[in-house]
């Protein structure tokens, strides 16, 4: 950034090459006639401006080379703060990543180069005090409203331009969540009421812009109408001074030239406030997001866990609600044991479920995995010893190698396939084009529900974890792909993995150690499935199907409209 001042500081003495270069030919050559002169004089500010475009280029190739740095440093962070906001049971925000590429649009802005000029502003009015102190205490006055004008701006438009980046931030996030169920959307012809949904936040942001907006351009025009008369009042009193033989016409002309120049960065600054509120904002954003990060403390690398889990009495309160969705629950299994969590809509398993892989703190309580409470693990270390396979399946753009060995490259082949054939889709991928090389688009395409879901497993038991634990793991497989989930339960058991999943489907519950049964976030029933699962049913809990088109009951289905609560 210094190189960058310093540059700056020789392209504002080189812009002086202009004036210099008319004041040299009002009053030297015209007044000696000297064609020698005037090539001469030439010659010299082409140099001059050559130079002047030359430092221009390469300060702005230094403000992108300093913009693409910074991303590249602080992107990691950002992001990683950004994932790791999420355990707070929010989802992951990019806000955070889209302010830190508006600060990096804004380096390269020409805003950026007027806010490195605005300090420099003194020098011109230096040279103009040279040309004649009375045309220097003009500048200088002007300078002065124009520095009270951006004040003004900034007062009159600071307030309105943060309230209006809080709705538009709203509406943004409501385009997202309408993105993500387009196929809701159309599939129930909700595309009036999603759009008008979206348009109130929306509006609500445009309103209060614009009023910002309004003010921001009379302020501007004002700026604009202050430096043009400035210049004027500057040439009358130019031609004034040199009616009474204290100037000549070139100094004259010179002086009002530099004014333009120096007042010209005080003028942009005022017509550009918006957009250095909009990045002060940002930056603040990104360095939040970075100190939060910063903040984290170095946890302490543990041995391998054996898979032993205790839940201690864990209450999770959602942000801004105050009634819970888990109340007191508490377990223990032991490592290599398989739990089964079962319940009525809205009953919490999927939030427990989250929960036990540190995906969310609790509110109050303690999960600990061999003694050690999962905060205090190392989530690197953490996340190499468990697997999740989440309700909503989600893989990443990439291949089908890549996917199943969570996009790790310092890990044999041979662990990709054993993670595989543990969990029974060699075979299936196989059967593809391009095998573990097939790519993924968006979505997960070409592969079908079942096919994503059963990869996903995979990815859940990639390295030989400890713990793993399932949300639903069944809710898009056919026959075939329940048989293989039923074998890999069976496998994981005897590698002495600890298995938690959610579930109804009486092909899994006949294959676990322990039932948990939820109801209204308390912990209903705990201990083997024969002594549990007739009290779920004689308390009028859903009974388990064995058909898979059947209507699940599950209110961790993706469609129910209580999904939000767990």
């Amino acid at each position: 950034m210094t190189i960058v001042v310093l540059f700056s500081v020789v392209v504002n003495l080189l812009m002086l090459t202009l004036p210099i270069y008319l004041f040299q030919i009002s009053d030297r050559v015209l007044t000696s006639r000297s064609l020698e002169t005037l090539v001469m004089l030439t010659v010299l500010a082409l140099c001059f401006l050559g130079i002047l475009s030359i430092l221009d280029v390469l300060r702005r190739q230094i403000l992108g080379r300093l913009a693409a740095k910074l991303e590249v440093m602080l992107g990691g962070p950002v992001l990683t703060s950004m994932i790791n906001s999420a355990r707070g049971g929010e989802g992951g925000n990019v806000q955070a990543l889209r302010s830190l590429q508006q600060v990096r649009n804004f380096i390269l802005s020409p805003v950026m180069l007027l806010l490195i000029d605005v300090p420099l502003t003194p020098l011109y009015l230096g040279v103009i005090f040279l040309i004649h102190v009375d045309l220097g205490f003009i500048a200088l006055a002007a300078a002065v409203l124009l520095f009270s004008i951006a004040v003004l701006n900034q007062r009159a438009t600071a307030g309105s331009l943060s309230r209006a980046h809080a709705h538009a931030a709203r509406a943004d996030a409501a385009a997202e969540s309408l993105g993500r169920n387009a196929q809701v959307i159309n599939a129930m012809g909700m595309l009036k009421e999603s759009i008008l949904h979206w348009g109130r936040q929306q509006a609500q942001s445009l309103t209060v812009q614009s009023t910002a907006l309004d003010r921001n351009f009379w302020i501007t025009g004002l700026s604009k109408f202050v430096r043009y008369v400035t210049q004027i009042i500057v040439l009358g009193c130019g031609a004034y001074l040199a009616l009474q033989g204290e100037l000549t016409g070139g100094m004259m002309i010179a002086a009002a030239i530099i004014v333009g120049r120096a007042l010209q960065p005080l003028e942009g600054l005022i017509e550009g406030w918006r957009s250095f509120v909009q990045t002060r904002a940002a930056y603040g954003r990104v360095c939040s997001a970075v100190e939060i990060l910063r903040n984290e403390p170095r946890k302490l690398r543990l041995p391998r866990p054996k898979g032993h889990l205790s839940v201690e009495r864990v209450l999770y309160l959602p942000p801004g609600s105050k009634e819970p969705i888990l109340n007191g629950v508490g377990f223990m299994i032991g490592p290599g044991e398989s739990l089964a969590i079962v319940g009525p809509s809205g009953s919490g398993k999927s939030t427990l479920a989250r929960i036990l892989v540190g995906c969310i703190v609790p509110t109050a309580g303690k999960v600990r995995l061999d003694g050690t409470e999962l905060r205090n693990w190392d989530r690197r270390q953490f996340g190499e010893y468990s697997g999740y396979l989440p309700q909503e399946v989600e893989l990443f753009p990439g291949t089908i190698r890549q996917n199943v060995c969570r996009m790790r490259d310092d890990l044999p082949d041979s662990s990709i396939y054993e993670a595989a054939v543990l969990t029974g889709i060699h075979d299936m991928v196989c059967q593809l084009p391009n095998g573990y090389e097939t790519i993924l688009e968006r979505g997960g395409a070409p592969l079908s529900g079942g096919q994503k879901q059963r990869l996903a497993l995979a990815r859940a038991f990639f390295g030989n974890p400890s713990l793993v634990v399932l949300d639903e793991p069944n809710s898009n497989l056919d026959a075939a792909g329940e048989q293989a989930l039923t074998e890999t339960l069976q496998r994981a058991k005897k590698r002495g993995v600890t298995v938690v999943v959610v579930t109804l489907r009486p092909a899994l519950l006949n294959n676990v150690d322990k039932v948990l049964i939820l109801r209204s976030g308390r912990m209903e029933a705990f201990g083997p499935p024969d002594d549990v699962l007739h009290r779920f049913v004689r308390a009028g809990g859903e009974r388990p199907r064995p058909a898979r088109g059947e209507e699940r009951g599950s209110a961790d289905h993706a469609s129910h409209p209580t999904r939000a609560a767990e």
